[in-house]
């Protein structure tokens, strides 16, 4: 399956195409900056451009047939604007002109899922974002609101508390007040749950909830 992965040179995006490129499929990096491109070679087809270009994003997704978005907001308090708000309007108007309906990206549990109970757990997190990071909380609740109102096929990958290492397995899934639920998860496990989403519909129009 051919599968474009948006913020592919992050912490998270990295693995992800890493782990799509061990299933098998044909990935194209969306990126900012070519200087941050991993040593993917011939694997990877590589789209440098802004978010907000949607030329180069309709590149990007033309001939997929799914997308993976690693994208996630700045943590910087300087940062000013919504500019991954306007990119994911971008990425799902591009995905609608070339019939692409499989939709995989993450978030936190400021994105809530019908499913959830409003557990203190979430509640928590939500609270410290909006507190906190108000911008960042911002641009993350918009950018999920366009995703979930798309019409497409999506899933939401949500954690709390990512944390470098080695994989350990993703060992706890599903949906605050409902599922038990942990705090820490190694990016490599977002990373391989995220990727296998692709191809998987057990989780489509829905934003599960993942830990160690």
């Amino acid at each position: 399956m051919n599968v474009t992965v948006f913020g592919a040179t992050g912490a998270i995006g990295q693995l992800v195409v890493a782990d799509l490129l061990k299933a098998g499929h044909a990935v194209t990096a969306y990126v900012r900056n070519p200087a941050k491109v991993p040593a993917w070679g011939d694997q990877v087809r590589v789209v440098v451009g802004e978010i907000t270009d949607g030329a180069a994003i309709d590149t990007a997704v033309a001939g997929s047939r799914a997308v993976v978005s690693a994208l996630g907001p700045s943590m910087d308090r300087k940062a000013q604007g919504l500019p991954l708000v306007e990119g994911t309007r971008l990425i799902l108007e591009a995905m609608q002109r070339h019939g692409v309906r499989r939709y995989v990206g993450n978030g936190t549990p400021s994105v809530l899922d019908v499913r959830d109970r409003r557990t203190l757990q979430a509640r928590l997190v939500g609270w410290m974002g909006r507190t906190f990071l108000p911008r960042a909380y911002d641009e993350l609740v918009q950018m999920s609101a366009l995703v979930t109102g798309s019409g497409l096929d999506w899933t939401i990958v949500r954690f709390i508390a990512p944390k470098d290492g080695p994989a350990k397995g993703v060992r706890r899934i599903g949906f605050f007040g409902t599922d038990r639920l942990g705090f820490a998860v190694t990016r490599a496990d977002i990373a391989a749950f995220t990727a296998a989403q692709v191809d998987d519909s057990t989780y489509v129009n829905a934003a599960p909830a993942v830990s160690n």
